[in-house]
């Protein structure tokens, strides 16, 4: 069970499961497609203008490697080193260039307005309310106005929540299982509750409850938003 310190790394620490997670081949074998959702999202994207993308939690770089073949430029981002590695060789192995960063969600290393599109998914629900808001501001902070915002955040309809110790409000580790991921702080919302925890200079285009993959019960919100033009000086 991670130490819960009042910092926000401390408390989105999944990270340190997944670089395990990331060494090992069946593991990997799971997360190596694009999510439909993400391949959907490409002709808006075009369509905006955009060009230089985010992929924040890039994990092995699956949605990394997709955006960078459509022809965006590309950053991908992950505090999993084991995560990058893989991701750095498979780009190699494609031919196809790819920034790299090793840092961490709470605290991203860019200047204000540096991306057209952030997607993050299945990422910055590692945590808490607290962590969660953070996350959000960082985003809308390096988002310029006009840009896209795409994720995905548990949903309270998720068979999971209420499950474990409950260490926050609305958020759970469950320190029994073999699912070592899940002994980390994952916070769950409704769509309200989303809603209300975004960046009020965020104009939400499309939110609704999906399961995600094949996982029975797994359902999580998925969201796409804009930066208002003009919203932040």
């Amino acid at each position: 069970m991670p130490n819960l310190k009042p910092n926000g790394a401390e408390r989105a620490s999944a990270h340190q499961a997944w670089d395990r997670n990331w060494q090992d081949a069946a593991e990997r074998s799971e997360w190596l497609d694009a999510a439909a959702e993400v391949e959907g999202v490409v002709p808006l994207l075009q369509d905006t203008g955009a060009k230089r993308v985010l992929d924040l939690g890039c994990g092995v770089g699956r949605h990394s490697l997709f955006l960078a073949g459509k022809g965006f430029d590309v950053t991908a981002l992950d505090a999993s080193r084991s995560g990058l590695d893989f991701a750095r060789r498979a780009a190699e192995d494609a031919g196809l260039k790819i920034a790299f960063q090793q840092a961490q969600m709470t605290d991203l290393p860019f200047d204000n307005d540096s991306f057209d599109f952030v997607l993050s998914w299945n990422v910055i629900y590692h945590g808490d309310g607290p962590v969660v808001r953070h996350c959000l501001d960082e985003i809308a902070r390096i988002l310029r106005p006009g840009g896209l915002f795409q994720a995905t955040m548990l949903s309270k309809r998720h068979r999971l929540y209420g499950q474990g110790r409950e260490v926050a409000a609305d958020t759970f580790v469950i320190e029994d299982g073999d699912d070592h991921e899940k002994a980390h702080p994952h916070f769950y919302c409704d769509a309200r509750g989303l809603i209300e925890m975004i960046d009020p200079d965020f104009d939400m285009l499309r939110l609704c409850d999906g399961v995600a993959g094949d996982e029975p019960g797994a359902t999580h919100l998925h969201l796409i938003a804009e930066r208002r033009p003009g919203g932040r000086p």
